[in-house]
């Protein structure tokens, strides 16, 4: 595909998915448009085996975007950054069709894996704004990752994922019925430990109190 083509697929792809761009020229003021082309021209040196000048791309959009794309990452079409800055995508992920990462999201590895360290996207995801996804599995089609959620294992298609770590809520618009994933009133261990001491001091103080009357009947 062309550069022309690039640049018209582009275009398409960031006004159909954000309504706040009203022409077509107000793409070009767009850094996801800029990032992505870029990433596209890098990606093409990295398979080349040109690789300081596709990591001098990539490093030269990250300082100007805030995107920072590995020339390595595999990327299909239709990806879609909004308000990128502090998006990082790692050199051996890969990303399908129609992919929409949000601001401050991390596709990474974990540091002790080789070969593949960074996660599979496939197509339709969406990764909302400062999630993390981290490790080489794969990320099934058509599914959510909540705000600030943090993925460390893989997910099956069609599904919700939320928290820290990620669990899945919802697969195939079905809720899984847990009760620790509520968004609002979130588990706080430390504070549930807290709790169980007071409640076992209180057992023990009852005991106690029990003994001492018993001790003064005798």
């Amino acid at each position: 595909m062309g550069l022309v083509s690039y640049v018209k697929e582009e275009i398409a792809v960031i006004r159909e998915r954000d309504p706040a761009i009203k022409s077509n020229m107000e793409v070009f003021l767009y850094p996801t448009f800029h990032a992505i082309l870029r990433y596209r021209l890098a990606h093409k040196l990295y398979k080349k085996g040109h690789y300081f000048w596709a990591r001098w791309i990539s490093q030269k959009t990250a300082r100007k975007t805030g995107i920072e794309i590995h020339p390595g990452a595999t990327i299909g079409k239709g990806l879609f950054i909004d308000h990128g800055t502090g998006v990082v995508i790692g050199e051996t992920a890969i990303l399908g069709d129609n992919v929409t990462l949000y601001q401050g999201v991390t596709l990474g590895g974990t540091g002790k894996e080789h070969g593949k360290r960074h996660p599979t996207l496939e197509d339709n995801v969406m990764v909302s704004a400062g999630a993390k996804i981290l490790g080489s599995f794969t990320i099934g089609e058509n599914t959510k990752i909540g705000a600030g959620s943090v993925v460390l294992g893989p997910v099956p298609a069609n599904c919700t994922v939320v928290g820290v770590p990620g669990r899945i809520v919802k697969k195939d618009n079905v809720r899984i019925p847990r009760s620790d994933l509520d968004q609002v009133n979130l588990p706080d261990p430390v504070l549930d430990a807290i709790q169980e001491l007071r409640e076992e001091n209180r057992r023990l103080q009852e005991e106690l109190k029990a003994l001492k009357e018993v001790m003064k009947q005798k």
